[in-house]
């Protein structure tokens, strides 16, 4: 085996929080949310966050590279299989179409996030997401209650309603769509890593079915020791591995009825069945196929978005600049707001004062030194 492969296998085993746990690997699904609720949501949330005053590492560039290989080890993987003559499931189907447009995403998400970039952004001491950027913890719920789609709506109304009571910075508004980018890569990665286990499952139950079959059909004597030797094995009996051994064994020689029986012995041992399994099996790959197809989808999405549109519809620093009575502020194009925008964060930066404060004081500072006649936010003059 390649180091290559050892090194995308034992990504498959890593997490952003580095607990190993493979809970932790799971696709992020959580309830669907329609936009009211993404809406009740934000809400929520903003009332719970609690920001840590200290910083962190900076885990997200790590974490793509990992992404990066375990999705393209799978496609790898996927490939080999095709070309190997077995079939593939139709999630499969989807991540092998759409690599080409992963690894484009990818490579954006890399040049969008410079090394130290998200050590800039104010991070969550809230146990479950402690040192992540509150951002992209935002950006990995409105992914998870999306089953994987992002679209304007839900979006828009979920970071409105969360800004009622925890405004974000400017710098956290324009990350936003790279926060997204990085959280559908995440939830690629974490699909991508069940269907090569999922794989591997199928291959065992294709390797133990290829000589269950051979012995009955040549020496039906022997099968009883190929089913102990199966039991000593230790395989468990998940979902992908008994909907294939069942699919290959059953409706095929009596003999090898021995092997699902006791395959059904041992599901029956923590309340299973073979049937149960099958359709575990299929709903599980049915669910990936709408995870990876909603993700395609959003990632698609991310790029034809107008952000610039977004970010001054949802800035609260904005929403207070075009204040400015004279609506000197307003008549302005997009770039000489940005760059009024950009000193105001500076300004933050280097005071006790939030965005939106100084915001307001160049207002007020605005009214009080200039002549009422040509009143307006105007630095120019």
């Amino acid at each position: 085996m390649s180091d290559t492969l050892y090194s995308w296998q034992n990504a498959l085993r890593g997490n952003l929080g580095g607990s190993g746990d493979p809970e932790d690997e799971l696709p992020l699904r959580s309830e669907l949310f329609s936009a009211a609720q993404m809406a009740a949501h934000g809400k929520h949330l903003a009332a719970r966050h609690r920001l840590s005053k200290r910083g962190g590492p900076d885990r997200l560039l790590s974490r793509l590279a990992e992404n990066a290989e375990v999705i393209a080890g799978t496609c790898g993987e996927l490939t080999a299989a095709i070309k190997a003559g077995r079939q593939i499931t139709p999630a499969s189907e989807w991540l092998l179409d759409n690599f080409y447009l992963i690894e484009e995403q990818i490579r954006t998400a890399r040049r969008h996030l410079p090394k130290n970039y998200s050590k800039q952004l104010p991070r969550l001491a809230n146990e479950e997401a402690e040192g992540n950027p509150r951002v992209y913890q935002i950006a990995l719920e409105i992914m998870a209650h999306g089953d994987g789609r992002v679209d304007p709506e839900s979006l828009s109304r979920f970071v409105d309603a969360y800004q009622e009571l925890a405004p974000l910075k400017l710098g956290e508004l324009w990350a936003i769509p790279i926060m997204l980018r990085i959280a559908l890569i995440e939830n690629l990665r974490r699909v991508a890593a069940r269907v090569y286990e999922n794989r591997t499952q199928r291959d065992r139950a294709n390797t133990w079915a290829d000589q269950m079959s051979e012995t009955a059909e040549k020496n039906p004597s022997d099968l009883i020791l190929l089913v102990a030797d199966m039991a000593r094995s230790g395989q468990p009996m998940n979902s992908a591995f008994v909907a294939e051994l069942a699919r290959r064994l059953q409706g095929q020689s009596s003999s090898l009825t021995l092997a699902l029986q006791w395959v059904t012995t041992r599901l029956a041992d923590v309340g299973l069945t073979i049937e149960q399994q099958i359709q575990a099996e299929i709903q599980q790959q049915a669910a990936d196929q709408v995870t990876i197809s909603n993700s395609i989808g959003s990632l698609r999405f991310l790029g034809t978005m107008d952000w610039r549109e977004f970010v001054e519809t949802m800035s609260a620093v904005e929403q207070t600049l075009r204040c400015d009575p004279a609506d000197t502020y307003g008549k302005m194009d997009f770039a000489t707001r940005d760059n009024y925008r950009h000193i105001i964060e500076q300004l933050a930066k280097r005071s006790s004062y939030t965005e939106v404060q100084v915001a307001e004081q160049a207002l007020e500072l605005a009214q009080a030194n200039r002549e009422p006649a040509r009143g307006g936010l105007d630095m120019r003059t």
